[in-house]
């Protein structure tokens, strides 16, 4: 093999296979309400190690019908929604800002478990967005003032010198500001699902599905 030269590596995808024996989830396991249950699901998974059990899977559509998706990190959890934050400018808010409407799945892989959060969304107000902010490393407070987030840029160079200079702006600042161009989304779930994986592909899917103003459980079929 010449120097440089990479090898092909064979991956069988169809013979990967798991099979979820790990638990069951029954109608009677259930939480009184949604977010009772999401907490118990998140408290679960941060109890077993999994890593970054807040990180879920946030999937957008723009005005044109496209699907995006990518990974955040829930920041926020109570009876209004999950809470993230990013950059207002970037691709998913221009989804987001469009349709007004996502989905959201955390994926305990581990666990053979996930929980999908679907709705409207809505930003947060200011003050939640300060109050967070200010929770943030410094480090990550100059990352987002100085990334274009979802902008096309000439390379790494360019980004390291872009944070370069944020970091010289904010240098004698004790106190970075929020930038304007930054804040919270919250999805206010219409449909929450809890999927628990089970063997022979018989997994277990119970839902709370908002149905005019009154929250019904309901199990699907997998």
């Amino acid at each position: 093999m010449a120097d440089g030269e990479l090898t092909e590596v064979a991956i069988d995808l169809p013979a990967m296979r798991v099979s979820y024996e790990q638990g069951a989830l029954y109608e009677s396991d259930l939480a009184a309400t949604w977010l009772a249950q999401l907490k118990r699901w998140v408290d679960d998974a941060t109890r077993a190690g999994v890593a970054e059990p807040n990180a879920m899977v946030l999937a957008t559509a723009g005005p044109d019908g496209l699907p995006s998706s990518r990974t955040v990190l829930a920041k926020g959890l109570d009876e209004r929604g999950v809470v993230f934050f990013t950059n207002y400018t970037s691709n998913k808010s221009h989804d987001l800002f469009a349709t007004r409407y996502a989905s959201a799945t955390f994926p305990w892989y581990d666990l053979h478990r996930q929980a999908t959060v679907r709705g409207i969304v809505e930003k947060v107000s200011q003050d939640e967005t300060a109050e967070y902010w200010a929770s943030r490393p410094r480090g990550s407070q100059l990352g987002a003032w100085a990334s274009p987030q979802s902008s096309v840029v000439s390379g790494r160079k360019a980004l390291d010198a872009a944070l370069a200079n944020i970091q010289r702006r904010f240098a004698d600042t004790d106190d970075v500001p929020v930038p304007p161009h930054w804040g919270g989304w919250r999805i206010r779930p219409e449909l929450v699902e809890f999927w628990q994986g089970r063997a022979d592909r018989m997994h277990d899917r119970l839902r709370y599905k908002l149905v005019r103003d009154t929250w019904q459980i309901e199990r699907v079929a997998p």
